[in-house]
């Protein structure tokens, strides 16, 4: 773009990770148009496999005059495009959900600043944006030139956050495809990928020459189009810690930008299936250019299809991959696995003294030890209060609206910079980070060592040192904005109250009911789970239902028996216990051994193991039956 735009591009991405972005010292534009780049088949060559998410997002641009409205969208769908064919490697889909140019005016302060810029488009989304639309993600692709080196900037981690799940990236090239990687990048960021730093060893299917890989320090010409071994790694230790809880659904197709269209990997409305273009299907129960299914099959997508078939209801689609997570289950009606549910921001967690937030368990303890290595843990509160009192670049509570290093509150000083002991001798995330030990005089004699750090991570992340929100900094408290608030603020006692106290409340504010309870007041006795969780296996719970209805049935007979034949019992169990089944009547006899067969039927095969099934029936044949025959 010229000198007479200024573009902002905001993504909303409604199934994604977590991003950051790079300096590009050595972008320049080229000449190779969007069909001439050749990308890796996904991973397993299929888009389908089991841990597939999905990413929605939105851009925005503000346009001054000079430009047609229609090429800067078909442009910023283009970098979508793009994005979008990076990221199936990692088997993520990139679904842009919607594209606005502003062309009556900024909606949020933009400026060459791009922390500034960052902090303004990140409040203007959470306060604006997110409510109206929504989404799991929003990149602003501006045509501002931001200071020094930097082209990109994404807070670390911040996927599926209300707060800061998003990113500035500049348009730096004429060529699209050098936005498109910087927002890779950057996306690469958010879902917790570091730099390809020399000394971290990565292997990249792509030289120097080639471009290398997204998630080097520095790119140029020709731009990089794969992920490296190092951003794969990266990628699986962040989805085992729970990010990107918000990322396992499937983005709403009817508000996908662009239009229907057979091949691009989404079934839309008059398609059966779509497993994307000829080249790369493999599906075998999808026809890939007609977009329906192959004869006998059932389904084509999902990971409640199988075969071609649905899976029965109640089978195990989604384990809970955390303390604050929540299993998921087929519903026998739809090959995909329902959404993914979690606990309700504020709940205990599972084991660990800690609050759940965004589906993940925050505490000083895991921060000390990504930043320090095991063995480290969290200093004691003084330590927190002394150094975040200071408001310099070692002790502060983040940035206020200046720019400027904001002092901590003595009552939040546990949500400023992590204050920990012990680890390895320098913090061992990045190449760049500083330890900052401070000796701190105690009253009754001695020291503590405090032990914090300011990692530099590239012009393009917030500083990682900061006490991520949702850490608990006190008894029913947790971090939210930088300030230690209580956690009934964020509505847990109350939607926990409505679950009869039989249950807990998912992010849905459903109530997930304990296994002798049922949804959705967990105040009647039933089979466990949620509204939203998708039902128990049928059989899990049917074979307990006629185990309890057969008992009944025979012990209500039995009774009858009992009450009519009382005198006959008795004089049966006052003598010779081997004469018992022969003085019997017949009829009473017949009753008897048909009523213990079909309990035996019914209760065995999901009770006992086969060779007791074999004996049991064996009896019964011999002293009811007198037959071969079972």
């Amino acid at each position: 773009f010229g000198q007479d735009i200024k573009t902002y591009n905001s993504f909303y991405l409604s199934n994604i990770l977590w991003c950051f972005m790079d300096k590009n010292k050595t972008c320049s534009s080229c000449l190779a148009n969007f069909t001439s780049i050749k990308l890796p088949r996904p991973v397993n060559g299929t888009f389908g496999c089991s841990l597939k998410t999905f990413l929605s997002f939105y851009i925005f641009q503000y346009q001054k005059q000079g430009k047609d409205v229609e090429k800067v969208k078909q442009r910023l769908a283009e970098i979508a495009n793009y994005v979008d064919k990076f990221y199936r490697s990692l088997n993520i889909r990139v679904a842009l959900v919607g594209l606005e140019v502003w062309s009556d005016g900024d909606k949020c302060s933009i400026t060459q600043d791009p922390f500034t810029s960052l902090h303004e488009f990140l409040d203007w989304r959470k306060v604006k944006l997110l409510p109206q639309r929504p989404h799991d993600n929003a990149q602003l692709i501006s045509g501002v030139y931001f200071q020094g080196t930097t082209i990109g900037m994404a807070p670390i981690m911040s996927m599926c956050t209300v707060e800061q799940s998003g990113g500035i990236v500049m348009d730096h090239s004429d060529n699209p495809l050098g936005a498109a990687v910087t927002l890779a990048h950057e996306l690469g960021h958010n879902f917790g990928m570091n730099h390809d730093t020399p000394e971290r060893g990565c292997g990249c299917r792509a030289t120097v020459d080639r471009g290398g890989c997204i998630m080097t320090p520095s790119t140029g010409y020709p731009f990089p189009t794969v992920f490296s071994t190092c951003s794969k790694k990266d990628l699986a230790a962040s989805l085992e810690k729970g990010v990107g809880m918000c990322l396992f659904n499937m983005p709403e197709v009817k508000v996908l930008y662009g239009g229907q269209k057979c091949g691009n990997g989404y079934v839309e409305e008059g398609e059966q299936c779509d497993c994307g273009d000829l080249e790369e299907c493999l599906n075998p129960c999808c026809n890939a250019s007609t977009c329906t299914l192959k004869e006998e099959a059932v389904c084509a997508h999902g990971q409640c299809c199988e075969d071609c078939q649905l899976k029965p209801a109640g089978t195990p689609c989604r384990d809970s991959s955390n303390s604050c997570d929540l299993p998921e289950f087929c519903t026998g009606a739809d090959p995909h696995c329902p959404a993914n549910v979690y606990l309700h921001d504020g709940h205990t967690c599972q084991g660990v003294d800690g609050h759940c937030y965004n589906g993940i368990c925050q505490t000083h303890e895991q921060q000390c030890i990504t930043l320090w290595g095991q063995g480290a843990k969290p200093a004691p509160g003084i330590c927190f209060e002394r150094v975040n009192s200071a408001g310099d670049p070692y002790g502060n509570c983040g940035k206020d609206a200046k720019g400027s290093f904001a002092k901590c509150e003595a009552r939040d000083a546990k949500c400023g910079k992590i204050q920990c002991q012990g680890g390895a001798n320098r913090p061992v995330i990045g190449t760049n980070a500083v330890s900052i030990e401070t000796n701190i005089p105690l009253q009754e004699g001695g020291r503590i060592l405090c032990r914090g750090t300011h990692v530099y991570l590239g012009d393009d992340m917030p500083d990682p040192g900061l006490v991520l929100t949702g850490t608990k900094c006190g008894e029913n408290m947790m971090c939210i904005n930088r300030q230690c608030q209580n956690i009934s603020v964020l509505g847990v006692h109350d939607c926990s109250a409505k679950c009869s106290g039989h249950g807990v409340c998912n992010n849905n504010k459903n109530c997930h009911c304990e296994s002798l309870w049922a949804p959705p007041f967990c105040d009647k006795a039933g089979f466990g789970g949620s509204m939203d969780s998708g039902p128990m296996r049928p059989t899990d719970s049917s074979s307990v239902m006629v185990g309890i209805l057969v008992a009944f049935l025979c012990l209500l007979c039995v009774g009858i028996i009992a009450c009519i034949k009382r005198k006959t019992l008795l004089s049966l169990f006052f003598s010779n216990k081997k004469n018992t089944i022969e003085k019997l009547s017949s009829p009473h006899k017949v009753i008897i051994c048909f009523f213990m067969i079909v309990f035996a039927a019914y209760l065995t095969p999901a009770q006992l193991n086969r060779r007791y099934q074999k004996l049991c029936c064996d009896w019964l044949t011999s002293v009811c039956c007198h037959t071969s025959q079972c």
